[in-house]
């Protein structure tokens, strides 16, 4: 330690300076994150409208179970064709007139005046036809259609108690069916087809229905109104239109969550959504996409949540499988759907909920409809995420919080000393070589961030990652070398664990510690709002897990050689390269890589929510830790990784070479693994925290547990089994 602080005093202490101002961004994030604390749940009114008609109970029953609860906000979908036409107390059908025209005989189906202004105005396959019975249907119909659409986009024929309407439709808002075969009696394709099947103008929001509002409302429930808008359709008279729906019924939303493409108004831009959000201190909300990995995309919500300086929340809505996880991985009730609510709130600063019923999994259609179930889910929510200190009531929002420009400059040039300092571990660089290099290297961030600021901190970022999960592994690579060198062979396992000058603990906090230096300097550069929002995300975890893991080769040549050859130096040599580069490849080798690269492939696929690679056991073990502990550790981390280094000690001190190569290169999982719990902006630091301690304590154990039971197998080995096989400890293999 104290040749590494002489031979690099300069690098260390600009490297001192860069941790001071990115701990003082750390901290400013953790106060902005103390500070969005409450979460908010909004009920899906046609879920639980769905679930009353499978009960004795109305919707009013149902809404007034949950607002018992305390949940007392409702998202209520504007009306279209299609939910009117699905609505059994209204009678309206709509559907493409290319469809109406396959009847030969289908103008003796409608009235004459209808038939007429159809000839006098024209029609094509595309234009859609709206049946309407009912006066009160009929008013709201023809209403919502005067309101949002040109005059010269439809026309209609009022005859009192019956209307029709006509909307001019176009191939590209028109809906068709995926292509398929007509089969003869031999089970032989005929002909392709494809048929129009709808369109999207029947999707397009009308309005709230007064009904629905008036259950609402007399309930003393809020509103959440919930717009689907779509492009051709979606301009400002079509916006006004919507707000001055919500005015007729003294709608002013706390949350808007945009449906369909895009905020309403956007055919003109997004000026009108963004001045009614701003007029009226509307929150609106980023809704989290599927995979968990940043929000679905609605043309302008991201743009208006910037220009209303953030005045965001991030929205989880139970997505239809999440809906099933009745008795989920075993459990009684609906407990997963809470383990999935309380991950989202806790780990991914959502802050509103939108909520929709249980299902049953043996039965796609089948709602729980136990309310006791609901009770148990919400109290149970409630309680836990007391617990991590965040509370129920009305979402709160971030602080605009940018981390300065010039900050993010310091901490790309803390990544160019880092690479100095990475260099000089396995490079014969002297230490003005390096001086010179950092320096070189710094004059080059702030160009970078004049010439593309954006993509320059989202670097300095990634080399940060990079950088210091390679130095980590450097330093238990070589610690693993220095301590083989310096202790016997037969070193007792005691001495190992509690020599302060020789702790196989004390090599791997360090390296932990050394990886979490990294994380907290790739994590300053993109401590702003919009990454915590997931509005910009950082791109590069990937990458900056396989980097170090490849690394882990270079260092290993650097400090204990190819083959056997007596290492003169902590240096990558020519000749280890090229005797690498050399090797006889053997099948054995072949058959190693290509396990080593299939578990590979397994740990990079299981990072993310892409791929569904845990099985039902281990979700139920992390289910437990969570609800123990503040943060669940990371079972690579303290099963896997974090003991691996601790066995790498051990087995380079055995001089077992093929054991220390295998151990070591585990090892840099935990590293990386460190830094990336980091490199999720959204998850707040506390957790991080809490998790990697975690993971390091736990480690501890299991590492010297791992330790105790190799020793046992060795010294079984050496007295039953060696002489009797004839082969010799002292090989490479161990």
């Amino acid at each position: 330690m104290k040749v590494l602080i002489r031979d690099n005093k300069v690098l260390l202490m600009a490297m001192t300076v860069v941790f001071i101002v990115c701990f003082v961004v750390i901290g400013t994030r953790m106060g902005v994150e103390s500070r969005n604390k409450t979460y908010d749940i909004v009920l899906d009114y046609g879920e639980i409208a769905a679930m009353a008609q499978q009960t004795d109970y109305d919707v009013s029953w149902w809404l007034t179970a949950f607002r018992d609860m305390g949940i007392d906000k409702v998202g209520l979908t504007e009306e279209s064709l299609l939910t009117l036409m699905e609505d059994k107390d209204i009678h309206l059908t709509s559907t493409v007139m290319g469809n109406v025209t396959k009847d030969a005989s289908w103008q003796s189906h409608y009235p004459q005046e209808l038939i007429d202004r159809l000839n006098a105005a024209g029609y094509d396959p595309f234009d859609v036809m709206v049946e309407i019975e009912g006066r009160d249907t009929v008013a709201f119909v023809l209403n919502a259609v005067r309101e949002r659409f040109a005059p010269e986009r439809y026309f209609y024929v009022d005859l009192g108690e019956t209307a029709y309407v006509v909307i001019d439709g176009t191939a590209d808002v028109t809906l068709y069916s995926q292509e398929y075969k007509h089969m003869n009696s031999m089970a032989g394709g005929f002909i392709e087809r494809i048929d129009v099947e709808s369109s999207k103008i029947m999707y397009i929001s009308l309005g709230l229905l007064p009904e629905k509002v008036e259950t609402v409302q007399r309930l003393g429930m809020e509103v959440i109104p919930r717009t689907l808008s779509y492009s051709g359709w979606n301009d400002t008279r079509y916006a006004q239109a919507v707000v001055d729906g919500y005015a007729a019924y003294g709608i002013v939303p706390r949350y808007i969550i945009v449906g369909g493409e895009a905020v309403i108004g956007f055919d003109d831009g997004i000026d009108f959504a963004k001045n009614y959000i701003l007029d009226n201190g509307i929150i609106i909300g980023l809704i989290e996409n599927t995979t968990q990995l940043q929000n679905i995309l609605q043309y302008g919500v991201e743009e208006v949540a910037i220009e209303s300086g953030y005045n965001a929340v991030r929205v989880f809505s139970v997505w239809n499988y999440i809906q099933y996880r009745y008795q989920y991985y075993g459990y009684q009730g609906a407990e997963e759907v809470e383990n999935t609510l309380f991950r989202a709130v806790a780990e991914r600063n959502i802050r509103v909920i939108y909520f929709k019923p249980v299902k049953r999994f043996e039965d796609l259609h089948t709602y729980v409809t136990n309310i006791a179930v609901y009770e148990d889910l919400f109290r149970n929510l409630e309680n836990r995420l007391a617990r991590q200190g965040i509370h129920y009531g009305p979402a709160s929002v971030m602080d605009d919080y940018q981390v300065p420009t010039v900050f993010k400059i310091l901490f790309g040039m803390g990544a160019v000393f880092g690479a100095c300092l990475l260099l000089r571990g396995f490079l014969p660089i002297s230490r003005k070589v390096s001086i010179v290099l950092a320096i070189i290297g710094s004059a080059c961030v702030p160009a970078a961030f004049y010439v593309m600021p954006n993509t320059a901190e989202l670097l300095a970022s990634l080399a940060a990652a990079i950088v210091f999960g390679c130095l980590a592994v450097t330093w238990y690579t070589a610690a693993a070398k220095n301590l083989s060198e310096k202790l016997d062979k037969e070193t007792s396992v005691r001495e190992l664990f509690f020599s302060w000058k020789h702790n196989v603990l004390r090599v791997l906090v360090v390296s932990v510690a050394i990886a979490f230096f990294g994380a907290m300097l790739t994590a300053a550069p993109i401590s702003s709002v919009s990454y915590m929002l997931e509005i910009d995300i950082f791109r590069g975890v990937k990458i900056s897990q396989l980097l170090p893991t490849a690394y882990f080769i270079v260092a290993y040549l650097a400090y204990f050689g190819y083959g056997n050859r007596v290492k003169k130096s902590n240096r990558l040599e020519r000749r280890e390269i090229k005797d690498l580069l050399n090797i006889e490849i053997k099948l054995w080798m072949i058959l190693a890589a290509a396990l080593v690269g299939g578990a590979g492939a397994y740990y990079i696929l299981r990072t993310g929510h892409e791929f569904d690679l845990v099985s039902g056991y281990e979700m139920l073990v992390r289910n437990e830790l969570e609800s123990l502990l503040i943060a669940r550790p990371r079972t690579k981390e303290f099963l896997i990784a974090f003991p691996a280094v601790m066995l790498m000690i051990y087995a380079a001190v055995r001089r077992f070479r093929l054991w220390t190569l295998l151990f070591g290169l585990v090892g840099t999982i935990g590293m990386t693994s460190v830094i990336n719990t980091f490199e999720h902006i959204r998850t707040p630091l506390y957790l991080g925290f809490f998790r990697t301690v975690y993971a390091l304590f736990f480690a501890l154990f299991i590492g010297m547990l791992a330790i105790l039971i190799f020793e046992g197998i060795y010294r079984l080995y050496g007295r039953y089994f060696k002489e009797r096989f004839a082969i010799d400890g002292e090989g490479a293999d161990g």
